[in-house]
């Protein structure tokens, strides 16, 4: 099982970026997935899940209306468009895999920076 998260960067204030997470060694359309996220100093947080055909997803409060969380099972990849970003909005983005109401697989990270 591999997953690999691209897509961060440095961006302004009110900014956009979309994440990916390529998926591999596993039958995708099988599990949820979901994005969480880790500021500095702070822990691991949840910013979004989808449901294995995408059917529901769900999102912290803090990102709602703001960010879309998607998948795509034919290209065995999944991602997270944010908008309007925020200074709050900066850590390392995470990809992981849900398995019976855990979370069994995790990407690297991706560094996301908000600032001016």
């Amino acid at each position: 099982v591999q997953l690999v998260e691209s897509g961060g960067g440095l961006v302004q204030p009110g900014g956009s970026l979309r994440l990916s997470c390529a998926a591999s060694g596993f039958t995708f359309s099988s599990y949820g997935m979901s994005w969480f996220r880790q500021a500095p100093g702070k822990e691991r947080e949840l910013v979004a899940g989808i449901t294995r055909f995408g059917d529901n997803t769900h999102y912290a409060d803090s990102v709602k209306g703001r960010f879309t969380i998607s998948r795509d099972n034919a290209k065995n990849t999944m991602y997270l468009q944010m908008r309007s970003l925020k200074p709050e909005d900066t850590g390392v983005y995470y990809c992981a895999r849900q398995s019976n109401w855990r979370y069994d697989y995790w990407g690297q990270g991706t560094q996301v920076t908000v600032s001016s």
